[in-house]
């Protein structure tokens, strides 16, 4: 809030507001020259109000009056950009007046407003204010709720993946897992349910994307209780990686199964180890010749790797640090020895490049054993 001065405008910070009742009959006038002259040097010039009002520290000084019965009763209002304390001087000073004119006075302070506390509780009821429109407004109205929960009860669209166009859920991308179905019919029931990262499989070869898919996530298939389900379990287990396997109960398809089976059903999946024997189990039923074994030896400790052709003749010897880089460009390969760790990387690295053996110090845990690459470390060829 501003004020206008004598001289320049005033920030008001606090409001001086005092009463006063004369003896007599004044005007404005008299009253304002009482203010100046009887407040004059009692507190030095810091404190004068014409030297504060010329400075802009306090604005113009108001006065309201009226007179009845030869009396003259009014309020004086005097706004300050000063201190708290000098202020508060300002205002006792104005109880000092006891004359205005030639007539006795007495003044009574009312009170001293903070301006900045106005302003603040202002501010607050307006905000209230709009807090209450504004929710008045987003609250959703009764035809939105019920469009809004309707539209759960939707099954999400069937969509067209990858390059066979393979009919699937929306959340295939996104998601870390994947349930591997059989056909369209079977994607529309799991749909229903809720089961948004599915895909089918839609004939009995395996597409590609399915098995490149697996190789990228948590694959679960759930397939019908028939003998076509039972060939392509077996066909899936040789070109694809299966985490889980589900079926619906004998005799039945999964697209005839309600949401309550199909729900119970992916919770009793069978880990695919249960079905067939993972590489690491069948590993140590591995013959190593001897001199695979010496090498594996002599590596032991060096960071050191050791390539073999299928003759098993040393064709190179190099850092662990360097092999991946050479395994892509060397060709005939056939068995790597390496004081280090199989990691995702040599695996796939291995696979594309038709290496048959990979053995090494260990494997990592983050490494799902391939189909046509044996993974052995150097505890399961001294064992």
């Amino acid at each position: 809030m501003t004020f206008t001065g004598s001289s320049q405008t005033v920030t008001v910070k606090y409001v001086i507001r005092a009463k006063f009742e004369v003896e007599g009959v004044v005007e404005k006038p008299d009253v304002i020259g009482a203010v100046f002259g009887q407040t004059e040097g009692l507190f030095g010039s810091e404190l004068d109000l014409r030297e504060l009002q010329k400075s802009g520290r306090i604005g113009r000084i108001q006065i309201e009056l009226q007179s009845k019965q030869d009396k003259t009763n009014g309020s004086i209002i005097i706004p300050t950009s000063l201190d708290r304390v000098s202020t508060a001087i300002i205002a006792a000073s104005l109880e000092s007046i006891n004359r205005v004119g030639p007539c006795d006075s007495k003044v009574v302070l009312e009170k001293v407003e903070d301006i900045r506390d106005a302003r603040r509780r202002a501010i607050i009821d307006r905000a209230k204010q709009i807090l209450h429109e504004w929710t008045i407004r987003s609250l959703p109205s009764t035809e939105e709720i019920f469009r809004e929960v309707a539209e759960t009860l939707k099954a999400p669209k069937v969509e067209k993946y990858g390059p066979e166009k393979l009919s699937a859920g929306p959340r295939i991308d996104d998601a870390k897992e994947m349930v591997i179905v059989e056909g369209r019919a079977d994607v529309i029931n799991l749909l229903k349910c809720g089961i948004g990262n599915v895909i089918a499989l839609e004939g009995a070869k395996i597409p590609e994307t399915i098995i490149k898919l697996s190789k990228e996530k948590e694959a679960t298939a759930f397939l019908d209780g028939d003998r076509g389900g039972d060939l392509i379990l077996k066909e899936l287990l040789q070109v694809a990686q299966l985490k889980y396997v589900a079926r619906a109960p004998s005799g039945k398809e999964v697209e005839e199964l309600t949401s309550k089976d199909v729900l119970s059903l992916l919770r009793q999946r069978v880990p695919i180890e249960k079905i067939k024997p993972r590489k690491a189990r069948e590993r140590r039923k591995i013959i190593v010749p001897k001199q695979i074994v010496q090498v594996a030896n002599e590596l032991n400790g060096t960071l050191e790797a050791v390539l073999f052709n299928g003759k098993l003749e040393q064709i190179n010897r190099l850092s662990v640090g360097e092999l991946a880089e050479k395994l892509q460009q060397i060709d005939g390969v056939d068995t790597v020895v390496f004081d280090g760790v199989i990691t995702k990387r040599l695996v796939d690295i291995a696979d594309d490049k038709k290496i048959k053996h990979l053995i090494a110090a260990r494997v990592s845990n983050a490494v799902k054993p391939p189909l046509n690459v044996n993974l052995l470390t150097f505890t399961d060829i001294n064992s």
